[in-house]
């Protein structure tokens, strides 16, 4: 079935099943190796992509939900080779251990920043519930995300979706 799909800005069009998850069209037919598989079931978060500005697990979304849609990966965060704030935020505060489940839990910062720029830490908390850390770097991701929000580089329209 052909399918078209905006990514990141960009494109495409497919001819692939509708039932295929969304996440594997990103990764073995878009070269997107930034969004990674964690628990196939949408439970662990790893896998978060935002599609039309709402966070969604892609291991469980298929594609043919996603087609016509606006698709943002944790590559299209950053904006003409500029880590975005969070990505930044991130190395500053060094969360990543492993990394494995980082995309997944920025993505997740990045709409809960979109929705709220200025959010308390039990905002955060309860936004990053879903995204789990085997590493358990979960004070660290609370602070990265304090130390963007409320700043004007907490909100990109653009990002999240609501300036389209």
């Amino acid at each position: 079935m052909a399918l078209s799909l905006t990514v990141n800005g960009e494109q495409w069009s497919l001819d692939i099943e509708g039932d295929t998850p969304l996440l594997w069209v990103l990764r073995d037919e878009l070269g997107l190796k930034g969004t990674k598989f964690g628990c196939g079931v949408g439970l662990c978060g790893a896998c978060t992509v935002h599609l039309n500005g709402q966070p969604v697990r892609s291991c469980s979304t298929p594609v043919e939900v996603a087609a016509g849609g606006e698709i943002t990966t944790i590559e299209g965060l950053a904006e003409d080779g500029q880590l975005h704030a969070l990505q930044k935020a991130w190395i500053a505060e060094g969360v990543p251990q492993c990394g494995y489940c980082q995309s997944g839990q920025i993505m997740s910062a990045a709409h809960l920043l979109a929705t709220n720029p200025a959010p308390a830490r039990d905002d955060i908390v309860a936004a990053m519930t879903g995204n789990l850390c085997r590493c358990g770097t979960y004070s660290r991701i609370i602070a990265a995300v304090e130390s963007v929000a409320g700043s004007s580089l907490a909100y990109d329209a653009s990002v999240s979706g609501e300036g389209n």
